[in-house]
C-alpha cells in the first residue's frame, strides 16, 4: 500500500515560517551547533538533526503547557 506524503511538509501558517526558523537556530546553538542556517543539514548526522528537531518540539510544548497556566 503506497502512502500519500505529498503535501505533508508544507506550512499550515506562512507567517509562522520566520518564527519557526528562529527557533530552529536557537535549539540548534544550545545543542552545539553554530552557523545552523549556512550548515548543509546532508552533512550532519541523524542525531544532530534529530536532536534540532527534538528539541524545537520540547521548546513548543513547553511553551504551549506555560500558556494553559
Amino acid at each position: 500500500m503506497a502512502s500519500n506524503n505529498s503535501g505533508s511538509n508544507r506550512t499550515l501558517v506562512p507567517e509562522a515560517r520566520q518564527g519557526l526558523n528562529r527557533l530552529k537556530t536557537e535549539v540548534a546553538s544550545e545543542v552545539g551547533l553554530s552557523d545552523y542556517e549556512n550548515v548543509d543539514k546532508g552533512n550532519l548526522s541523524s542525531r544532530q538533526n534529530g536532536s534540532v528537531g527534538g528539541n524545537m518540539v520540547k521548546h513548543m510544548v513547553e511553551s504551549y503547557e506555560q500558556g494553559l497556566k
